[in-house]
């Protein structure tokens, strides 16, 4: 009997090394990967102004919670600014923190081999999609905090009281200041702790579910008040609500690119899919005892498909958000399955073909990242010239999306608007049809830029919408175009656009 436990012991730390391996090397094409990754460029670039004693939303206007730039600038005061390797080190560490989370809660509802395999599906599918979905962004990032507040309220206490609340409440509203949809997870665990079963399972008192969902909102909204006041003390509380909250209107919902995303999701997490179905028809077998946390399970996984897509634009790596409870609602189908405990329903779930899928998802991925990444290697065009030409002081600006300049270039911005949609209107997720964006200018953005630029005058101006067919060019917008005929002259043309350089005599 010893020798079996020590053999099954033994197999279950190969398997759990596995998994680990098997994640650090779908994530090596980041790991290696010598520049940010999409968002993580503007997400850098609020960081190192924060860094340089600056305030984001009034200093560096991006529109993610506070929390997101506290942590990208607390890495790189400790790492140093433009460390991109330690930043997708950090990324992989906290994958593998979600993943931890995830065995913890499999452990806990079932067994080890549940907790593994709710990992597993976790590192196998977490980055399917383009390559930001292994980026540190927002979505990666809150998904650790959920879990883990998931995690603490499914721990088994039968007490009148549960402090752990507090903890697990105030994970969420972690969550909530990394990315905005991670509030939403606070819903169906609040509705879980207030469901009959859970009372019952643990010999509760109504009185004290209340209790308990009074503790996790205690939890959830204290963050929210710290946070608050701490945004207050710098003087930027409003302009983080307006930018994080109230600028999140929906002009235009990109149905085709929805229906699209989602049905290639659809395929991709087919296995995922199945499993869950599995779970939402079986309430007296693999779930026996076990219906309040499948219920929560399955009301976390319809919050998480209404966060992704909230913001009306679908974008892949939104659809991280879904991967924990599909993984968890998966995980115990599966592990009774691979251990031919029951028997498939159908032909896709025997574990040959789940084994199979998992593996050309692995291949599939890693080879697409490996390609998308590698074409992205070298610092922009206009970056290298600018560091070249320009001195470390001067302050420059990039007219359209591309605050990558910024810091290709080494270089500080001149305006707030490190991306310039408050001055144009533009409507994120893609191109909308037939829809003028002019009156979506943030009422008096133009004045604030000029204000800016007397502040700080920018020794640089690059036109990233110079080429023929761009949707905002220079042109449209008489403030800017003045200012380029007046006091800047063009002195190169690069792959991004046109980089004007302020002439002599001014300032």
């Amino acid at each position: 009997m010893v020798d079996i436990q020590g053999h099954s012991l033994r197999r279950f730390h190969w398997a759990a090394l596995g998994i680990i391996l098997l994640t650090i090397a779908t994530r090596l094409p980041s790991l290696v990967h010598p520049q940010p990754i999409d968002s993580e460029g503007i997400y850098s670039v609020v960081a190192n102004e924060i860094v340089d004693g600056d305030r984001p939303y009034l200093d560096a206007v991006e529109r993610k919670p506070p929390l997101l730039f506290w942590t990208y600038a607390a890495l790189f005061e400790l790492a140093g600014k433009y460390n991109w390797k330690v930043l997708h080190i950090v990324a992989l560490v906290w994958t593998l923190a979600t993943m931890a989370g995830l065995y913890v809660i499999g452990t806990r509802l079932f067994d080890r081999n549940t907790g593994l395999i709710a990992a597993l599906f976790y590192s196998v599918f977490q980055p399917c999609g383009r390559a930001q979905m292994i980026a540190f962004d927002g979505e990666l990032l809150m998904n650790l905090p959920i879990v883990w507040a998931w995690a603490i309220g499914f721990r088994r206490s039968s007490s009148r009281v549960r402090p752990e609340l507090l903890l697990s409440g105030a994970l969420l509203g972690a969550g909530f200041l990394l990315k905005q949809p991670a509030g939403i997870a606070a819903v169906p665990l609040g509705i879980y702790l207030l469901l009959p079963t859970y009372r019952t399972n643990r010999s509760l008192a109504p009185t004290a579910s209340v209790i308990h969902a009074a503790m996790l909102t205690t939890g959830f909204f204290g963050v929210l008040a710290l946070v608050a006041v701490g945004l207050h003390g710098q003087g930027i509380l409003r302009e983080a609500i307006y930018w994080t909250i109230a600028d999140h209107t929906i002009p235009y919902v990109f149905w085709k690119k929805g229906i699209l995303i989602t049905l290639a999701y659809v395929v991709g997490f087919l296995p995922l899919l199945m499993g869950a179905a599995m779970a939402i028809r079986d309430k007296h077998a693999i779930w026996a005892g076990k219906n309040a946390e499948r219920t929560a399970l399955l009301e976390l996984l319809a919050a998480s498909a209404i966060g992704a897509a909230a913001g009306a634009r679908f974008y892949e790596h939104y659809y991280i958000q879904l991967i924990p409870p599909l993984a968890l609602l998966t995980a115990p189908c599966y592990a009774q399955l691979w251990a031919g405990r029951i028997q498939p329903h159908h032909w896709l779930l025997r574990p040959a073909v789940t084994y199979a899928w998992l593996a050309l998802t692995v291949v599939g991925v890693s080879t697409w990242d490996w390609l998308e990444l590698s074409a992205r290697r070298e610092s922009l065009e206009t970056g290298r010239y600018l560091l070249e030409h320009s001195a470390p002081n001067d302050r420059i600006f990039v007219w359209g999306q591309t605050s990558k300049i910024y810091l290709d270039a080494r270089r500080r911005p001149a305006c707030r608007y490190i991306a310039t949609f408050p001055l144009t209107g533009l409507v994120f997720g893609g191109l909308p049809p037939g829809i003028d964006t002019r009156n979506r200018i943030l009422p008096g953005a133009w004045a604030t830029l000029e204000k800016d630029f007397a502040k700080h005058p920018p020794a640089y101006i690059v036109d990233n919408q110079a080429e023929p067919g761009k949707r905002y060019p220079v042109r449209d917008f008489p403030i800017l175009a003045k200012l380029l005929a007046e006091r800047y002259q063009p002195v190169a043309r690069t792959a991004e656009g046109v980089v004007y350089r302020m002439r002599d005599g001014f300032p």
